[in-house]
């Protein structure tokens, strides 16, 4: 057997290859054994007949597909690996010559990882938009603090006001006919939230616990039910009780309650580090995401569709997933948004494009610096995967598989391109008026 390779472009191949005809007729013989017991030939029990005499009945071909079956696996897969090719899809086959006593000419044509033309990837200059810490940033984290201690107290010196978290019952009907959804009980209600039909929370305000009143509102225009937009309703409702919440004071007892901390001023501190080290980390990803999209945009790929179509069913994989872990089905949200499979993989072809970009580019780079991880940089990564997924590193490792040890050294040597990247990466800081 011999092949011979040729590059048709630089994301395509193609092998030729020739097989002896002694090899070829040693298929063809296997090949009559695998089905003679399924030919009627007139005379013959079946698998009794002689080759020759079902070739001369059927035709000499009758055999050539299963022949050539039996030879590709073990032809195809060598001729790749002795080339270095990484196929991305299936071949094309075409049959030049084929015959009993005669070589087997076949050609290949496939799609492979392709060439990546490197533009310029150091020295980059991006500009990017960071994140600071600001008092109003400060203050809103310590406010979600304040919220988790805060306290429900019931009232019952008093009528309902502005703020407070009504238990009532409704009925609501149009034109003295009930509809469908406007009924509750022991529903409750933030007056003042917006939550309800325009009206309807600011008639509540100076109702007493048990009282009963009819609340006349009207639904908006743009009303997610037809039939019920734009017309003027009557909800009959009465309050169960009234609870507000009490937040506490921002004080060292405040402080020694939401954490370890003994004073309001040291925890204040706490958070600012806190949210300081926050921005640092996502100005961090900021800049090297951008500086591996500058890299991506400044080199030429010519990715074949097969690669992103693979990529396409890895994302919507991964959707899937996701949805399976809040109790959903891809079929109920194909369902619930209209959308077929078809345009689902549309829709997210350019982002698989994307990513099918920055991993060529990635590892174009590493291959022309010649970047390697050491053991210690896989080990860090190991950790770090580890504790994202909340485990030992120990017991982390010894659940993983050769291809996901594999990944992970990947991951780490991906680490060290971006590192190259930043070495003399050129960074300006956008601001905010720019960025509007």
């Amino acid at each position: 057997m011999s092949h011979t390779y040729e590059k048709l472009s630089s994301n395509k191949a193609k092998l030729t290859f020739v097989i002896p005809a002694e090899q070829f007729d040693e298929a063809m013989n296997k090949a009559y054994l695998k089905n003679r017991g399924r030919i009627n030939v007139p005379g013959f029990r079946k698998g009794k007949a002689p080759r020759k005499l079902i070739e001369n009945m059927y035709g000499e071909g009758v055999f050539y597909d299963d022949a050539l079956d039996m030879i590709f696996p073990e032809v195809y897969p060598a001729a790749i690996e002795a080339e270095g090719l990484q196929p991305v899809d299936r071949p094309e086959v075409d049959v030049q010559e084929i015959g009993s006593g005669k070589e087997l000419k076949f050609t290949c044509e496939f799609f492979v990882r392709p060439d990546v033309e490197l533009g310029q990837y150091k020295g980059l200059e991006v500009e990017v938009e960071k994140q600071t810490v600001t008092d109003d940033l400060v203050d809103t984290r310590i406010k979600q603090d304040q919220q988790k201690a805060a306290r429900t107290i019931d009232v019952d010196d008093r009528a309902v006001e502005n703020g407070d978290t009504v238990n009532l019952d409704y009925a609501g009907s149009v034109d003295g006919v009930a509809f469908e959804g406007g009924t509750a009980q022991g529903q409750t209600l933030v007056i003042g939230s917006n939550t309800f039909i325009p009206g309807f929370e600011e008639q509540m305000i100076g109702m007493q616990i048990g009282e009963e009143k009819d609340l006349n509102v009207t639904f908006p225009e743009q009303y997610h039910s037809e039939e019920l937009a734009g017309k003027a309703a009557v909800f009959h409702v009465k309050v169960n009780g009234i609870t507000v919440t009490e937040m506490p004071e921002l004080d060292d007892d405040f402080a020694a309650d939401v954490s370890d901390f003994t004073t309001f001023a040291e925890y204040k501190e706490s958070i600012v580090k806190e949210l300081t080290e926050k921005a640092e980390k996502n100005n961090d990803v900021t800049i090297e995401n951008a500086l591996v999209e500058k890299a991506v945009e400044n080199a030429t790929i010519d990715v074949p569709d097969a690669m992103i179509a693979e990529q396409t069913q890895y994302i919507l994989r991964e959707m899937e997933m996701r949805m399976m872990y809040q109790g959903l089905r891809m079929q109920d949200y194909m369902k619930y948004t209209g959308q077929t499979m078809e345009q689902l993989q549309e829709a997210y072809r350019g982002e698989a494009e994307k990513r099918v970009r920055v991993e060529l580019t990635l590892e174009a780079i590493r291959k022309a610096e010649g970047i390697e991880p050491t053991e210690e940089e896989i080990a860090a990564e190991m950790k770090s995967q580890a504790e994202r997924m909340g485990q030992k590193t120990e017991e982390f490792e010894d659940s993983l598989t050769e291809a996901q040890r594999g990944y992970i050294a990947d991951a780490a040597a991906v680490q060290k391109v971006v590192a190259l990247l930043k070495a003399d990466a050129k960074v300006t800081e956008k601001k905010a008026a720019d960025a509007e």
